[in-house]
């Protein structure tokens, strides 16, 4: 048989041990066991492929033969059957049933199809030779799919002393690809020739593949060690540059970078789920029973460094990874983002500054803006999507008690989660000359008292705007609700920054700007100073 296990099929056999007088290849049926010859018992799911008699399976196809046709002392009657069958299929069986076997060994790696008809007949001819016995004649083919054919690799005989460093004369390279089997199909004078791999060297398939085999032969220890060969440096690609300035500003900060597995368990998996309820991407693993869905997240995994981190007394660890989620099981860039996780003590407000620092590590012009986000991982109102330049970039938030309780966490925790891709999109790498502010800045507080409804970013903008050009900066200085205000009021704190390019201000303009903007404020949000 020559099958590659692409559909059903079976052929008659007269043989002691196989019911109803004939073999099938198929799938395994719902609730089907078989007892192998490690007389060990195995469930059989419906996507594995079995080598059965009429009634039930005799062979787990590629991976092991059942234990109630082995051969045995009594044996009269063989039937060999020679096969192909899909590697990615036996692999998968055989992880799946944790039952591995030189014969699964072989065929998750490949064998020879055009020798299966040669190594059928070498077995019988041993099998004669051996034991003795008749052989009948004829054999039965089932072929599904045709044979393979090599295709033709050229190689450029100049190729070889540019890469080698080192001169192989064209006749050597040629005698020793056609001992290694391979087929001289054409030459094109002397400077190239087409090679036809033999079908045992399925890893024969480029013009470099044959420069290894030729310099193989030749031995490596015949290469001078001081041969000039030519070289090129390499450049740092955008995202390489991207990641390495993100994390110059993390560390300038006092957080160390982590490396963590791409693989959660179920809990950890839960634990976190700020992208959405998509489904999990699980992988079929002997080796990893528990521990096999790929994350969609990168903070799951960083909060059990932080805690492990508690638990050998190294409080305040502050942690960011660079690393992958699994969003999708398709080819789309977006299924598979590259993700800035990062977890610390500090607080909502000084993490979003360290973002901030990130953006503007990448590009002095942008705009970061936090819109208000609840979720279950969050603490009450102070959780966060973060949008740069009007584009979905990440969310940030303190963690909730349920969250740290899960994991042990003894200290509270502050998480962000950032799309890398973002920033090589407004990445502007250049460097900038600012000169040093000349003059004295002037910093001023404005303390008001407004609606639980006026949001900071409604207050900073009306700043911003009436401020004029003399304004440097605004800070966050704090919000306070609680006693001494109305309960339907809340306060917010300014710290204003003003200073001239050109000149040292006055006390007398600065008092002005501010009068006017406590008018504006009292006119347009209704608000009050305190």
């Amino acid at each position: 048989i020559d099958w590659d296990g692409a559909e059903d099929g079976e052929f008659v056999a007269n043989t002691d041990k196989l019911r109803g007088g004939k073999i099938v290849v198929r799938k395994a049926r719902a609730g089907e066991k078989i007892m192998a010859i490690d007389q060990r018992e195995y469930p059989l799911q419906p996507e594995m492929c079995v080598i059965a008699d009429g009634e039930c399976p005799v062979a787990v196809a590629g991976v092991m033969g059942g234990l109630d046709t082995e051969i045995g002392e009594q044996t009269t009657s063989v039937l060999i059957e020679v096969a192909d069958f899909s590697s990615m299929s036996v692999r998968a069986t055989a992880r799946k049933l944790n039952l591995h076997s030189p014969s699964s060994y072989r065929f998750e790696r490949g064998v020879d199809r055009t020798q299966l008809d040669w190594a059928s007949r070498r077995c019988a001819e041993l099998i004669l030779q051996t034991a003795g016995g008749e052989l009948l004649e004829g054999a039965v083919a089932v072929r599904k799919s045709e044979l393979p054919k090599a295709e033709p690799i050229a190689i450029r005989f100049a190729q070889i002393g540019r890469i080698l460093g080192i001169d192989i004369s064209r006749e050597e390279a040629i005698k020793t690809l056609k001992n290694l089997g391979l087929e001289l199909k054409s030459e094109q004078g002397k400077e190239a020739a087409t090679f036809v791999p033999p079908s045992w060297r399925r890893d024969l398939t480029r013009e470099i593949d044959l420069i290894e085999e030729v310099a193989r032969i030749h031995g490596y220890h015949n290469i001078p060690e001081d041969v000039p060969v030519p070289l090129t440096v390499s450049a740092k690609t955008l995202r390489d540059k991207v990641k390495e300035r993100v994390g110059q500003v993390l560390t300038a900060n006092g957080y160390f970078e982590a490396i963590t597995l791409s693989f959660v368990d179920d809990d950890l998996f839960e634990l976190v789920r700020p992208w959405g309820e998509l489904p999990a991407l699980k992988v079929e693993h002997s080796s990893r029973r528990r521990e096999n869905i790929l994350r969609q997240s990168l903070i799951p995994s960083l909060l059990v460094a932080r805690r492990d981190n508690e638990r050998h007394g190294q409080f305040d660890a502050r942690l960011f990874e660079i690393s992958r989620g699994y969003l999708a099981a398709d080819q789309k860039p977006e299924s598979e983002p590259l993700l800035i996780g990062i977890v610390t003590e500090q607080s909502f407000a000084e993490t979003k500054g360290v973002v901030a620092a990130i953006a503007d590590a990448l590009n002095h012009q942008f705009t970061l803006e936090a819109v208000a986000a609840e979720g279950t991982h969050f603490r009450p109102g102070r959780g966060c999507e973060l949008l740069l330049n009007g584009k979905t970039w990440g969310w940030l938030g303190e963690l909730s008690d349920e969250v740290r309780d899960k994991l042990g966490l003894r200290d509270p925790v502050t998480a962000v989660e950032l799309n890398l891709a973002r920033l090589e999109e407004i990445a502007n790498l250049e460097p900038h000359f600012q000169a040093i502010a000349t003059y004295p800045s002037m910093e001023r507080d404005l303390n008001f008292l407004l609606d639980l409804n006026i949001s900071w970013k409604e207050l900073v903008e009306l700043v911003q705007q009436e401020a004029g050009p003399l304004l440097e900066s605004v800070a966050f200085g704090g919000q306070y609700q609680g006693k001494q205000i109305p309960a339907d009021k809340k306060s917010y704190l300014l710290k204003l920054a003003y200073r001239s390019a050109e000149r040292t201000l006055t006390t007398e303009e600065v008092d002005a700007i501010q009068q006017k903007l406590i008018q504006t404020c009292q006119a347009q949000l209704g608000a009050a100073l305190r």
